[in-house]
């Protein structure tokens, strides 16, 4: 099954609605994507500052993970993901009023306008954390357990077509315009998704007995501890995010200096990253189906180091473009089967909560990932040059992936 089959549509009716939520948010996720750092390195040129402004938006997946699993267990998954949404669009008409609020940024009070990106991408960070872990425990309420994969595969290829095919190109145009025009972009997908979530029609879920918050997280870390499949995925990603992140990060800054290219051209390298999403979502429920889940999620920590290593030795944008084109076809196969998996296995009166220690295990990674990456650039600018520095991260990223990989070959196994 792919992306053109539109059976699945018919068999599952609220699929249409919460995929097209997801497509247009991704497509607002896309153009801020790109624009985020690239207003950061704007305002300065510290990668441990503009590492900072990435960190903040992925630190409450670290900080906050685990609650949102409690909230999203005891509460209308429904109602929290359009209330994140609508939270989401004041946060970022928020970050327009910072950009209209000066006509230039000067160095002397960098720290000051650093500080409240920081702030508004944190706030950001906590709204998405809520809204993403009760869209993936929503899915299985309203698509069948024999379409998760397909499902899974789809969803991912429509939020890979726009966040990364369409969303950066689209922001450097955006950029060049005007400064303010992405985020703008970005609030009103977010409004327009709150909209079409708010009309999918889902059955109510039966009433549970409700205890103490703790008591509920211990419940969900007891039964993750009693399926070490599923820790040892968690703890894997964590690792893998925070390897990946610590170079990735920064590629605005490679892209910049290294292979001197300016935000439109930035945006069309990045769909690079978009059309191995897509062929990952396309043909990877087909691959998995061929070889098997255990064999498809080998392959893909074979794939991992790849890119890093291509992108810490080349200076060549397409030998770029090709490692960041390996590097999402390797996430798409790792994320259908292993969200499918966890869909499939985790009982639906724990999936929140367990979902939720997963990620704080899986995307908890990514906010040191990237202070570290800042911080290895930082540390070693002085002893290496400018250029070798901000190559380290990829290099130390490849090592630990290659690792991993032998890790998992010879640990993992799933059924």
């Amino acid at each position: 099954m792919s992306i053109f089959d539109l059976t699945i549509f018919k068999r599952n009716p609220g699929y249409g609605r919460l995929l097209a939520a997801s497509s247009i948010t991704n497509l607002g996720d896309g153009v801020s994507a790109l624009a985020f750092p690239w207003l950061a390195t704007l305002i300065t040129r510290d990668p441990l500052l503009i590492a900072m402004v990435g960190a903040a938006v992925r630190l409450p997946w670290l900080l906050f993970s685990i609650p949102a699993g409690v909230i999203t267990d005891r509460h209308d998954r429904k109602r929290l993901i359009v209330g994140s949404d609508t939270v989401r669009f004041v946060l970022t008409l928020a970050v327009v009023a910072l950009i209209l609020s000066v006509v230039e940024f000067p160095p002397a009070r960098e720290g000051l306008y650093i500080a409240g990106l920081t702030g508004l991408g944190f706030a950001l960070g906590l709204a998405e954390v809520l809204r993403d872990n009760a869209a993936q425990t929503l899915l299985p309420s309203i698509v069948q357990k024999d379409d998760l994969e397909a499902a899974n595969g789809t969803l991912w290829t429509v939020e890979n077509i726009m966040g990364h095919f369409i969303g950066p190109p689209l922001a450097g145009v955006l950029i060049a315009l005007a400064l303010p025009l992405p985020f703008l972009l970005d609030a009103v997908s977010f409004a327009i998704a709150a909209l079409l979530v708010a009309g999918i029609a889902i059955k109510p879920r039966a009433a549970r007995p409700l205890r103490k918050p703790r008591d509920e997280m211990r419940e969900a870390w007891a039964w993750m501890r009693a399926h070490p499949v599923i820790l040892r995925l968690a703890v894997m990603l964590g690792l893998l995010n925070g390897l990946s992140i610590m170079g990735m990060t920064l590629i605005i800054l490679v892209s910049q200096e290294i292979l001197q290219l300016d935000a439109f051209w930035h945006g069309v390298l990045m769909t690079s990253a978009a059309a191995g999403g897509v062929a990952g979502g396309v043909f990877g429920p087909r691959l998995i189906k061929r070889i098997g889940q255990e064999r498809a999620v080998w392959l893909a920590l074979a794939l991992f180091p790849l890119p890093m290593l291509a992108i810490a030795v080349t200076s060549s944008v397409w030998v770029v473009a090709v490692a960041l084109f390996v590097e999402s076809v390797a996430a798409l196969v790792w994320n259908i089967v292993t969200v499918s998996y966890r869909q499939r296995v985790i009982p639906d009166e724990l999936l929140g909560r367990v979902n939720s220690v997963y990620r704080f295990f899986g995307w908890g990674g990514i906010p040191i990932g990237a202070l570290l990456g800042g911080l290895l650039v930082s540390l070693f600018e002085t002893g290496l040059g400018r250029e070798l520095a901000l190559r380290l991260p990829y290099l130390l990223a490849a090592a630990g992936m290659a690792g991993l990989a032998l890790y998992g070959w010879r640990k993992l196994r799933i059924s």
